[in-house]
């Protein structure tokens, strides 16, 4: 059996939300933001025609593969998520400008929120996950909107379509079909899976 007090798990993300699920779970790891131009890559691959769900899985991959170059003893998770609704992709906004125009754009329809997560170990993809939920928004006010704006204030910057379901957003929706953990950024359960098979996790 693995140590299980010896980090043998590195999440390639900066995003809070995942390390969270991660540690309230009692998985041991350390988080290690990967830097990659995650702009570029979706442009090219927009220009190639390709879909929303290989859009995530290849952002997955690359945030995994940069982290794996210095950590090729380690099992890197790799993560990303895709919005899209009547055909249009959103990204993370950049200000509370962007922000208010997601919401109004988002309001009462129905989006696909694609989560891709991959495992890598010694630069190699041993595990992969794709997980599509349809979230429903209300037709939420613009009163509301502005409320929300102001009292979420910089996490709005942090996930894209400016929300965050374990928070103030879950005001925003009337309607959601998908599995929690993958919504707020990692497909928990499928993960520990892998973990207790590979001696991460005790059985």
């Amino acid at each position: 059996m693995a140590d299980i007090n010896v980090s043998k798990i590195v999440l390639a993300s900066a995003s809070r939300s995942r390390a969270s699920l991660l540690k309230h779970a009692g998985v041991n790891f350390e988080a290690i933001p990967s830097d990659c131009d995650e702009n570029a890559i979706k442009i090219k691959m927009k220009e190639k025609g390709a879909i929303v769900d290989q859009v995530a899985k290849q952002l997955a991959i690359t945030k995994a593969k940069i982290i794996s170059t210095d950590y090729p003893s380690k099992f890197i998770i790799g993560a990303d998520q895709m919005l899209a609704c009547e055909g249009v992709w959103y990204d993370k906004p950049e200000d509370i400008d962007s922000a208010r125009r997601h919401l109004k754009s988002l309001r009462g329809k129905t989006h696909q929120l694609v989560s891709a997560t991959v495992i890598l170990f010694g630069k190699r993809c041993v595990w992969r996950y794709v997980d599509t939920s349809n979230l429903t928004m209300r037709e939420f006010s613009d009163d509301f909107i502005e409320i929300y704006l102001n009292q979420v204030g910089e996490d709005l910057y942090r996930s894209v379509g400016a929300y965050q379901l374990e928070g103030l957003g879950a005001q925003l929706f009337s309607g959601i079909e998908g599995d929690y953990f993958s919504i707020l950024g990692l497909p928990l359960l499928p993960i520990m899976e892998f973990l207790r098979a590979n001696k991460l996790l005790i059985e």
